[in-house]
Order: structure tokens, then C-alpha cells, then sequence
């Protein structure tokens, strides 16, 4: 039985939702009602969409019921995660002309690498990527001659993209297929320790360059549970991945036949007449919520699942995630928020695991349909395995591979998932726990105001940080820059921890999907540049962060505050196509709805 929480966020949400999501499954019914596109259009439409084709495609698709999915696809060589798209592609269509039916190439979408554009100028354009991604998705299925599709695409700001542009096809049904993560490099700790050496001028530009590139070193998403994993754990939460496919590395014999099982599925799901618009409602935006909770994923979702969410209709807040959070346990360490990396978290029992011990408890809606043939996930939760050169599905263990990594509901590692709604006289924001120990939870310390974080990392390495504070990063929001991650401060602030003081970051930017052992209020909102008192700040003001009640104040008396101006924001280099992304600047809704251009409601 589903805890009572649970239904109660649940049902609010529905409520909340009501006017918004009926315009969107108009809208969807609308598409639905028409029927499949290829009989009502004319011959030179059909002509053009089929003149690429091999005769015996062409030839199906003469045939009205004939399945045509649409492939749309990030690949690109640049991202480490992507690359295995390139030959996968021709092996999926293969899949599906001996499942009976076609695939197209609809169409790629951009795909940026954050570890490569991390720190750089490159980074201000990471977030509205996503709505770029979307756009381009939505460009790709517009030609409107498709009964399903594939989407190809694991990491930061992509899958999410992906979803969005597809929920507004969601007519269809879509099947998202993953590549995998490359095989484990280097220990997270070490990786760690070397940038923490390099950040203290302990260790040259040559070690630290050996170091990463012992870590990033072969085609697949990169080991740590950053954003791009966490992708793939919620996709499986929300059915749109077969059980326990995300985390099989790309050259693993596996991979292949469960990558073709999915498209089959893509096939079977349109004929039986699945939509993902009836796959992503109110129940899977949840437990897509749910999944991020229980093991610790990466902060950048409590944007990117709100901006999902809307553009299925659904209206979810922080405060859902918050009380969702408070019945949801922590029951998986991944790093940043423990030592083991991805494949580890997959030997151990993986999302299979996670999945079913939260459905035996309770803490999952067991109804929410998957891909796979459509079914409920509480019947098909399960994992899967070669035999005789075919994907079969055995039940979950029963018991965890390392109980270090991943543990049953009533065994967790905190009895409350892993993030914190952060309230006070600056704004709202969220700091993820998972990662930060009790210990560095509560801090009062006086603020050090920078309006660059190039500016912090200057102070640092003047020595002028060695003491207790707490770092404010403002002019860092969407409207302001793109929102850039500032995970470059991650080494300079744990130095400083490790060295006894007591510090913490209050920011309207984010961190990355990998931000660890300091605590972090990001994506504070309203931001700087939108009038947010995080602007009114000044150095030398106390502070106080608790991560465990959500307080974040500033200790100064209200009208003092009030009363003061906020700054102009820096002024910004428009290089690296960032003048291109002025527009964006200006239409950017607010993180806590989203951070997104579009306009759902």
C-alpha cells in the first residue's frame, strides 16, 4: 500500500494541476483524434519523407499499418556518453525492419559536454541548451510521419530536453534508450584527492591532468552519480526505460540485446496504442521525485523534473519534493555521496533494487505503466540477463550486493531522502544533504560576497579565506547569465573544510550534479538580478544555514535590510555564443519553476 504521504503529494499536485494539464491532454487528444498522419497526406508529402529509403522500406510504408519511429538522436563524439549512438543507430534500425516495421533518422538535437564546458565561458550556455533540446526534438517529430519513437541520450541538460520536446508529441508513444557508463577508471577518492592537491598548488597541471584522464577515459557517461545517471535512474522510475538497463556498459554483451528488446518495444507499445503523454502523469513525475530522494541524485533535477513536469501540465513544487523527502529514506551512497562509483551501484543491485525495495515498502506508485509492453512497474521491476543469446528477465535479489552502496527501505542510510528546501529572508533554495555530513549541516558564520566565483577562487588562493564563512555567489541565476554550474569551487571549499573551518555556499547559480561534502544553497530564488534579497547581502553580515530545519537567514534587522540597494549586476562577455542567448535572458522563468523559456501554462 502506498504511504499516505505520498498519496497526499500526490493528490495536491493532481489538484494544483487540474486546469493546466487538461489544456495539455487537449492538446494531445487533439493529435490523438486525428489518427496516424502518413493516409491524410498528399503523395508528395509521402514522397519526400520516403525518398531516402531502401525499396523495401519504402514498400512498407506504403502500407498504412506499418510502425514508423522516428529516431532522434544527441550523438555527437564529443560526449564521452554519446558516442556509442553512432553504430547503435544502424543496429536499432536493424531491430526495428526485423520487429516489421521502419525507423527514421528524424533528426539530431545539440548536446554539450559540461565536464568539458565546466568553469569556461561555454557553461552560461548549459541550462537553456535544454530548451534548445526540446525545440529541436520538437523540429525533428514535426514532420509528422511517425506512430512511435526512440530517443537516444543520457546526459546533463539532454534527457530532459528530450522528454520536453517529445511531451509535446506525446501522442506517440517514445522508448528512451541508453548507452551506458564507461567501465570504472580510477577510484572517485583519488580523483578527488588529486583535485584537492592541485586547488592547494600541491600537485602540477600534469598530475591533475593525468588523474582526469584516468577517470574520463573510454566512450560511456562518466562513473560518478552526477546528472547524467541520475537521468537514467529517474527514466526507470518513470517506465521510460526497460528495468535495469541504464548502467550496462556499452561494451558489455548485453548492451546490444537489450537495446534492440527496447525497440521492439517501441513497436509493440504503438500498436497497442500506449502514448507517452498517458505514461507521464502525476504519479511518475513523483516517483521520478522519489527516485532522486532515495539515492542521492543530483540537485540540477529540482529544476529540470519542474520544467518536465509543466510540459506535461503538471504543476510540481519544491515543497512537493521537500515533503516527498521527508517519508522517502536515503537508501543508496553513490559519489559524490559515498565512495562507490556507477558500475558498483549496478553490481550491487542497482535501480532494479532501489525500485523494488521502495515498491515493497510502499514508497513508489507501483501503477505507473512501463515500456515495457506497457505494464504496470510494480509487475516488471526486474533485471535483465543473457540467455541462449536472447534479454530474459530474473527476479530482484532479495538481499543487496554491498549493503555499503544500496540497502533495503528499513535499513537506509538516513531515514529522509536526500535534499533540504532552504527558507529565509533571501529567497528560497535547495541544498542536497545526501553528501554533507551531519557535522557541517548547521554553520553561522559571516558572509563573503563575490559576483563571480573566479573572484572566490582569487581570495582563496591569496590565502584570504582561512577562517569560518559562508560564501555568497550572486548574479549567478538564469536571468542574469544562463545559470552557469559552479562546481570549480568544490575543491577550494573542501580544502577549507578539511582544514577545521567551517564554511558553506549561498548561491542563485547551480552546482553541479556532482557537488559534494560542503553545504550548498543553490538556486536561490528569486534571484539577484530579479530583485532577490540575496543581492541585498553584504560581506561581513552573519548568516545562518541549517540544513536540518531549512533555515538561511541573515542576521540583520528587517528594515536594515530592506532598506538596502541591490548592486548592479557585472557586466558580461558576450563571446562564445553568448550573444545568441540574450533573448533567453529575458524570457527565463525562475529556477524554482523551472528555468525555463517556454511557457506552458
Amino acid at each position: 500500500m502506498t504511504h499516505p504521504r505520498i498519496i497526499e503529494v500526490t493528490n495536491r499536485i493532481i489538484e494544483r494541476s487540474s486546469g493546466s494539464r487538461s489544456a495539455y491532454m487537449a492538446r494531445i487528444n487533439e493529435m490523438r483524434n486525428v489518427g496516424p498522419s502518413r493516409p491524410a497526406m498528399s503523395c508528395g508529402n509521402i514522397a519526400h519523407a520516403i525518398a531516402a529509403c531502401n525499396d523495401s522500406d519504402k514498400q512498407k510504408l506504403n502500407d498504412e499499418e506499418t510502425i514508423n519511429v522516428a529516431i532522434v538522436s544527441a550523438y555527437n563524439d564529443m560526449l564521452s556518453a554519446h558516442q556509442p549512438y553512432h553504430y547503435m543507430l544502424d543496429e536499432i534500425k536493424a531491430a526495428i525492419t526485423d520487429a516489421g516495421g521502419v525507423a527514421q533518422m528524424a533528426g539530431g538535437v545539440p548536446a554539450m559536454c559540461d565536464g568539458v564546458t565546466q568553469g569556461q565561458a561555454g557553461m552560461e550556455l548549459s541550462l537553456f541548451s535544454r530548451d534548445v533540446i526540446a525545440m529541436a526534438t520538437g523540429v525533428a517529430l514535426s514532420h509528422n510521419v511517425f506512430e512511435a519513437g526512440i530517443l537516444f541520450g543520457l546526459c546533463d541538460k539532454i534527457v530532459p530536453g528530450l522528454l520536453m520536446g517529445a511531451l509535446s508529441f506525446g501522442h506517440l508513444p517514445f522508448v528512451f534508450i541508453p548507452a551506458g557508463p564507461m567501465p570504472t577508471g580510477i577510484s572517485n577518492a583519488e580523483k578527488a584527492k588529486v583535485r584537492q592537491l592541485y586547488a592547494e598548488g600541491k600537485a602540477t597541471r600534469d598530475d591533475l591532468l593525468a588523474s582526469e584522464s584516468k577517470a574520463y577515459h573510454s566512450p560511456g557517461t562518466c562513473t560518478f552519480y552526477g546528472t547524467a545517471n541520475s537521468n537514467q535512474m529517474m527514466l526507470e522510475m518513470m517506465g521510460l526505460q526497460l528495468p535495469g538497463s541504464s548502467f550496462i556498459n556499452p561494451t558489455d554483451p548485453l548492451r546490444k540485446p537489450v537495446n534492440d528488446e527496447a525497440a521492439r518495444q517501441a513497436i509493440k507499445l504503438a500498436k497497442a496504442g500506449h502514448t507517452m503523454a498517458d505514461h507521464v502523469d502525476e504519479k511518475a513525475i513523483v516517483n521520478a521525485a522519489i527516485g532522486l530522494l532515495a539515492t542521492g541524485g543530483s540537485t540540477n533535477h529540482t529544476i529540470h523534473l519542474i520544467a518536465i513536469a509543466r510540459a506535461a501540465g503538471i504543476k510540481l513544487t519544491w515543497k512537493d519534493m521537500s515533503d516527498l523527502s521527508s517519508v522517502v529514506p536515503l537508501i543508496s551512497r553513490v559519489y559524490p555521496n559515498g565512495t562507490a562509483d556507477i558500475n558498483a551501484f549496478h553490481n550491487a543491485g542497482g535501480t532494479s533494487f532501489v525500485m523494488q525495495r521502495l515498491l515493497d515498502e510502499g514508497r513508489l506508485h507501483g501503477d505507473v505503466p512501463c515500456v515495457l509492453e506497457g505494464k504496470p512497474l510494480e509487475e516488471v521491476v526486474a533485471d535483465p540477463i543473457l540467455k541462449d543469446n536472447a534479454v530474459i528477465w530474473q527476479e530482484v535479489a532479495a538481499e543487496p550486493g554491498d549493503a555499503m552502496i544500496v540497502r533495503p527501505v528499513t535499513d537506509p542510510f538516513q531515514p529522509t531522502g536526500g535534499l533540504a528546501l532552504m527558507r529565509g529572508n533571501i529567497g528560497e533554495g535547495v541544498l542536497k544533504t545526501s553528501a554533507v555530513k551531519p557535522a557541517h549541516r548547521v554553520i553561522e558564520a559571516p558572509a563573503v560576497v563575490f559576483d563571480d566565483q573566479d573572484d572566490m577562487l582569487t581570495a582563496f588562493q591569496n590565502g584570504e579565506l582561512d577562517k569560518d564563512f559562508i560564501a555568497v555567489i550572486r548574479f549567478q541565476g538564469p536571468k542574469a547569465n544562463g545559470m552557469p554550474e559552479l562546481h570549480k569551487l568544490t575543491p577550494s571549499l573542501g580544502v577549507l573544510q578539511d582544514r577545521g573551518f567551517r564554511v558553506a555556499l549561498v548561491t542563485d547559480g547551480r552546482m553541479s550534479g556532482a557537488s559534494g561534502k560542503v553545504p550548498a544553497a543553490i538556486h536561490i530564488t528569486p534571484e539577484a538580478l530579479d530583485g532577490g534579497n540575496i543581492g541585498r547581502v553584504q560581506t561581513g553580515d552573519m548568516m545562518r544555514l541549517n540544513a536540518n530545519t531549512g533555515e538561511l537567514e541573515v542576521i540583520v534587522e528587517a528594515e536594515e535590510f530592506e532598506a538596502r540597494d541591490i548592486p548592479t549586476a557585472p557586466a558580461r562577455s558576450l563571446t562564445v555564443g553568448r550573444n545568441m542567448f540574450t533573448p533567453f535572458q529575458s524570457l527565463v522563468g525562475r529556477a524554482s519553476e523551472g528555468a525555463s523559456v517556454f511557457d506552458f501554462d
